[in-house]
């Protein structure tokens, strides 16, 4: 991992495409096909994501499992964590071919596993299978856009991966609470596997000509000792949670034991300086970590908030969410405009500010004189600075990358947005049970769960949010860096 002012001044742009005449644009010329395949992969993960947060309060509760809600979520953020290592030395040597369609097998796999679970236990080993898949996917994505794309036409790019959500974040709730409803939770996982043929045949041969047009890798041999790093930091995550879901007078055994192996890992793993803010990529990295974390692990007990609290049914409670994800994509599509990047860390704290605030007002519905508009209203603010913020910061790591060194920044871009994920809903879960949010009789019935629950989860992140707000302005390198 290089210093931020070594990868600022020395990292040049990727090679262009032979046909590329500097004015095209990502639907047109060189990469018009290769565009719509990796935007097809993404479309095909947002639809499982919004089907998944609409289905899995009505799975939890069939499966007794109410109490491990959280797990189920975190556990696939889990798995990622390796995976996106494996993926990012994968990527670094052989390109991104083999480690993204692996990637997508797998995922399936874990759909299916999910799928046809018999117990919460078996529910979330599917999940964590899901996440391995979703660890390789996501960093090869990464490196296809780093190495096929010039830095004139990566914030269109990612826009267009914001774009490919709008669709899920409106359908996907629709869908997937119909399936629920009719045919049962267990159809909204088993399905999506179908999709995955879509994505095989579309961006196939695009990517593989664009991989022909690149020059050769010269990264080194494959260290096995950033794959030994990244299984602690996945053992030490589990161990936490564990012990937040435990929450007696052991619980301090695996958490202690959790944090020795998590704490060395991620120092070896991320770029030096990350957890101390250290200008340009370490900030970068950390604030990643800070907005999913921070927005993910409130969305995720939105649906049954307003299931448990609202009487809302699963239809109705994913589509809270449909505002987020449009409005992601209208953030997006802003910091991609023309003259954006002179104001990248403003936009990041822009994105940040409008988090928290949107956050802390979803937890209004909590007061029974509030209508339930009210949150996806909240929520659509949220998602437009999210879009805002994940894009911006996207486009910095890639502006501060070597070419070489691209899967391993894009690694632990992902890694922070896991290990955030990770750290941020398992205390979200350790609070929501520790104030009651783990009452299975009162959900099997059918009865609201204490408000206090939801509420310690939406007053927390936040606080959260606004740290991530404060350390915005330490993303770009000083001047004359």
């Amino acid at each position: 991992m290089t210093s931020t002012s070594q990868a600022e001044t020395a990292a040049p742009a990727p090679l262009p495409l032979p046909d590329d005449d500097g004015t095209a644009g990502v639907l047109s010329g060189p990469w018009r096909a290769l565009t719509l395949g990796i935007v097809s992969v993404v479309l095909l993960l947002a639809f499982e994501a919004t089907a998944v947060n609409t289905a899995m309060p009505t799975a939890a509760q069939q499966l007794d499992g109410i109490s491990l809600y959280a797990f189920a979520f975190s556990g696939y953020f889990t798995t990622t964590l390796l995976a996106m290592v494996v993926s990012g030395q994968w990527c670094d040597r052989r390109g991104p071919l083999v480690p993204l369609f692996s990637g997508i097998a797998v995922f399936a796999a874990g759909l299916v596993t999910a799928g046809t679970a018999v117990n919460m236990w078996m529910f979330v080993a599917g999940r964590a299978v899901q996440g391995l898949g979703g660890g390789l996917v996501i960093v090869a994505l990464y490196v296809v856009v780093g190495r096929a794309f010039p830095e004139r036409l990566r914030p269109a790019v990612f826009a267009a991966f914001s774009a490919a959500w709008v669709l899920p974040s409106i359908l996907g709730p629709v869908i997937s609470g119909a399936v629920t409803q009719h045919l049962g939770w267990r159809w909204v996982f088993l399905a999506v596997p179908v999709l995955v043929l879509l994505p095989l045949a579309v961006m196939g041969p695009a990517l593989r000509r664009a991989e022909r047009s690149q020059p050769p890798l010269q990264a080194g041999p494959y260290d096995w000792r950033r794959t030994r790093d990244a299984a602690m930091v996945a053992v030490g995550a589990a161990l936490l949670q564990y012990a937040g879901q435990r929450l007696d007078v052991w619980a301090p055994l695996p958490a202690a034991a959790g944090l020795a192996l998590l704490g060395p890992a991620v120092l070896r793993l991320l770029p030096t300086g990350t957890l101390r803010a250290a200008r340009g990529l370490p900030t970068v990295i950390l604030l990643r970590a800070i907005a999913a974390g921070a927005f993910f692990a409130s969305e995720l007990f939105i649906p049954l908030m307003m299931q448990t609290q609202r009487g809302l049914s699963v239809t109705m409670a994913g589509l809270t969410l449909a505002p987020g994800g449009l409005a992601w994509a209208f953030g997006s599509w802003l910091q991609g405009r023309p003259g954006a990047d002179r104001h990248r860390a403003a936009l990041i704290r822009i994105g940040f500010l409008s988090t928290a605030i949107a956050v802390g007002g979803a937890a209004l519905v909590l007061f029974p004189a509030v209508p339930v508009w009210v949150t996806a209203v909240f929520w659509g603010v949220g998602g437009a600075g999210m879009g805002m913020a994940i894009a911006s910061i996207s486009v910095l790591m890639m502006k501060l990358s070597k070419p070489e060194e691209t899967g391993e920044n894009s690694a632990a871009l992902q890694l922070g947005d896991a290990l955030g994920n990770v750290l941020l809903t398992g205390l979200a879960g350790v609070l929501f049970a520790a104030l009651g949010g783990g009452a299975v009789g009162a959900a099997a019935d059918g009865g609201p769960l204490p408000a206090g629950a939801f509420a310690a989860v939406f007053l927390t992140m936040p606080v959260v949010a606004l740290v991530g707000a404060a350390l915005s302005g330490r993303a770009t390198a000083r001047a004359g860096a």
